[in-house]
């Protein structure tokens, strides 16, 4: 025994002593496989939720977790679970993940490799007869992306409750299907609530950072400490179509001119109302959409970020101001409707000082963070403590088909999600 300052500790090794070791080249000829379903010609993924690319990536899934042994239930809006138990199944568990879904013509990394880095982790824990206390159960969750049914993050904001099962089945994509109706399609409206059926110890989540922070300092891993907060706008600016040619300008109501005014001015409030924020403008409908006929109609999305809420709170306002300033210059009118909004995460200590266990063990660089864009862990942290972790984006770029990460930063991060994961299971 070593006594020390009036304690005494054991010398036996702890838990901890031998490192898990990840399968890599498994690791990596899974991320292949699956990034083969709804692979684009650019070596990107189309792969948007509920179309019959995840059907076919969640039957890849859900064989996978049955392979291992697991546990797998679906919730009535599809989310998937697979559930390994621990030594105490009575104990609450620990759940990892992310999402299978892409953006529009995305990148390979966003989300899967999340879900991906939590299956090797499980299978390695299996190979090695890793035991622990606590259940572990893993996710893919429904519509992370939020670019065919809007919001986004609905598989995990309607588990904690943030949305209603009824008005998330509600939701309808741009051509009228429900998200009903497209669960049904490919076969996965599960027959579980979508709730927690007990207490969930922890959440923890591997994503790309999908920055340049990283990179540009040479770390591997970045601890996320919090998550800027948003809120999504839409709006349409009514004109009154006219011709090309014979109408005057000074008589015209011209609504794509009202909102190219809006849409300039909204890129110009980054950084205006607090040094973090950021704004976009990313969808944009003309009508009718004739050459030679003024615009009527023109509708646009704003989204606004900050890790300040009252910031946020203040860049809504002004988008309302511009809207105002440009439609009476223009005599249009508009509506702004705010669909969606989710106040900045501070994330738990709980997970954060376990993944800072496990990198400072592994020896791996790593660096305390803040995330600029939405996850699902942001939902999970108001029903238990919640942590991410970020590997790097080269140049930091995703949500197009040139995203991608160093596979050594792979590796690196999945070193660190699985030594995490014990940590919190045990």
């Amino acid at each position: 025994m070593i006594i020390r300052e009036g304690r005494t500790f054991s010398s036996v090794p702890s838990l901890f002593d031998h490192m898990v070791e990840i399968d890599t080249t498994r690791l990596r000829e899974t991320f292949e496989t699956y990034s083969s379903i709804g692979q684009t010609d650019n070596d990107g993924l189309h792969r948007l939720t509920l179309s019959e690319e995840d059907a076919r990536v969640r039957d890849q899934f859900v064989s996978d977790l049955e392979q291992l042994g697991l546990e797998v239930r679906i919730d009535e809006i599809g989310n998937i679970f697979g559930r390994r138990e621990g030594q105490s199944p009575d104990a609450a568990p620990v759940l990892v993940g992310s999402h299978l879904d892409s953006q529009p013509y995305g990148g390979r990394f966003d989300g899967q490799l999340g879900v991906l880095t939590a299956l090797e982790a499980l299978r390695t824990f299996e190979d090695e007869e890793i035991k622990h206390e606590r259940p572990i159960e893993i996710v893919n969750w429904t519509n992370e992306e939020g670019s065919r049914f809007k919001p986004a993050l609905m598989g995990s904001g309607t588990f904690v409750g943030e949305f209603s099962v009824d008005k998330t089945l509600a939701e309808t994509d741009a051509d009228g299907v429900t998200v009903e109706e497209a669960l049904e399609a490919i076969g996965y409206r599960g027959d579980e609530s979508c709730e927690p059926r007990e207490e969930i110890h922890s959440y923890l989540e591997l994503h790309v950072e999908q920055g340049p922070i990283l990179e540009d300092n040479e770390v591997a891993v970045g601890i996320v400490d919090g998550i800027y907060g948003m809120a999504w706008l839409e709006a349409t600016v009514h004109g009154e179509s006219d011709h090309a040619g014979p109408s005057p300008v000074y008589s015209r109501q011209d609504a794509l001119v009202a909102a190219a005014d809006v849409v300039l001015n909204v890129r110009r409030l980054s950084s205006r109302v607090a040094d973090d924020v950021v704004t976009t403008v990313g969808e944009l409908e003309v009508g009718p959409g004739s050459i030679n006929v003024v615009p009527s109609s023109a509708e646009f999305t704003v989204d606004v970020r900050s890790y300040d809420d009252d910031a946020v709170a203040e860049l809504v306002s002004c988008v309302e101001n511009e809207l105002d300033a440009a439609c009476a210059r223009e005599n249009t009118t508009y509506d702004l409707e705010e669909i969606w909004r989710i106040t900045h995460t501070e994330f738990s200590s709980v997970v954060r000082e376990s993944a800072l266990e496990a990198a400072n063990v592994l020896n791996i660089p790593h660096q305390q963070m803040i995330g600029g864009a939405g996850h699902d862990a942001s939902y999970l942290n108001e029903i238990t403590d919640a942590g991410m972790l970020f590997v790097p984006s080269v140049d930091g770029k995703t949500h197009n088909e040139a995203e991608y990460t160093e596979w050594s930063d792979v590796i690196g991060g999945a070193k660190v999600f699985t030594e995490t994961m014990r940590r919190l299971a045990s």
